[in-house]
């Protein structure tokens, strides 16, 4: 089992000690979010600052680029890293994308899809020299030696899409090469729709499950006090109720026996109540929704949760304290050596 680092991207001139402070404690790789500042110039100076190790966007906003942009993007990428970088998108959310980001927003799973798919058009385009392809919402089919980066002496980045919902499961399976979780992904969630959907989509392309990475964000609870882990629960109660506040989500809470959760979240938000937000995630909602342990005990907690299921883990929180990072650092070789 591969485990992360979820990192926020940071100002050019930080990113290097970042990347080197998580490979040298041991991390299978860096996994960079997007927000106020882009994944790939994050990626670009941790390339650089540390060579091997494995880097991805964890995830990119895709319709604000084109396919084109975004697929050459992940070449250089994949380039400068020796083939450890892997190209994670995501559509974001409606208002988002149209107000923020200017681009349209119609029908945003089938447009991923073909996005996806055009992406994988413009690698074999930079192999041979030939691009070639129509889908609904793409058309691509011109490309010249001055304007292709050419071949690189590693594979084809690998494409991974976030999806939430049955139908992007599927589309994830069928088109993409791994699937990042959402953070309230609990286990449960894991076993009654991610695994059997992206099995779904696998066999619609005549390819294995196990062909397609499922990529997990792990929210933890840990510390060897009682002072420790309230501090840890509580930083957890706030993250919850920010990603559980959005309406296509609730039926994650509903299934895991918490029906009403986002509605109650929600009220709280529209009143600008953060706390009242963090309020309304519960002790009962923790226990399923984090993993709560001891340091010596962690990697077994992590094990039993997550083992045989996620191909990568991503550690959410792992980056608090220098002293924390240390520690995690333990559990992710103690669970990459299985």
């Amino acid at each position: 089992m591969h485990v992360d680092v979820m990192v926020v991207p940071q100002p050019l001139g930080r990113v290097g000690d970042t990347a080197r402070q998580v490979q040298r404690c041991g991390f299978s790789g860096l996994l960079l979010t997007e927000t106020g500042r882009t994944a790939y110039l994050n990626a670009a100076v941790a390339s650089q600052a540390a060579p091997g190790l494995e880097l991805s966007t964890g995830v990119a906003v895709a319709f604000p680029r084109s396919p084109f942009v975004t697929a050459a993007a992940a070449w250089e990428l994949q380039e400068a890293t020796g083939g450890k970088f892997r190209l994670g998108l995501g559509t974001q959310v409606r208002t988002h994308v149209v107000r923020r980001y200017g681009m349209p927003f119609d029908r945003p799973g089938p447009r991923l899809r073909d996005y996806v798919r055009a992406v994988k058009a413009c690698f074999t385009a930079f192999r041979t020299g030939t691009l070639d392809h129509h889908g609904e919402f793409y058309e691509l089919d011109f490309i010249t030696p001055q304007w292709s980066p050419g071949p690189i002496y590693a594979p084809d980045p690998k494409v991974d899409v976030a999806a939430v919902n049955p139908w992007m499961l599927r589309m994830a399976g069928e088109v993409a090469d791994g699937v990042h979780v959402h953070p309230i992904g609990e286990p449960g969630y894991l076993t009654r729709h991610v695994l059997p959907n992206v099995a779904a989509g696998a066999a619609r392309s005549q390819r294995s499950p196990d062909d397609i990475a499922l990529i997990v964000p792990v929210l933890t609870v840990v510390g060897d006090t009682d002072e420790e882990r309230h501090t840890e629960r509580e930083r957890a109660r706030a993250a919850l109720s920010f990603y559980g506040s959005t309406p296509n989500y609730a039926f994650i809470w509903d299934e895991a026996g918490f029906e009403g959760t986002t509605a109650r979240i929600r009220e709280k938000q529209k009143a600008r109540d953060h706390a009242g937000m963090a309020a309304v995630i519960t002790d009962e909602h923790l226990a399923v929704f984090t993993t709560e342990s001891t340091w010596d005990g962690l990697a077994d907690a992590l094990r039993a949760r997550y083992g045989g299921v996620a191909t990568r883990l991503v550690l959410y929180n792992a980056q608090n304290t220098p002293e924390q990072l240390e520690r995690y650092g333990a559990v992710a070789r103690q669970l990459s050596a299985d």
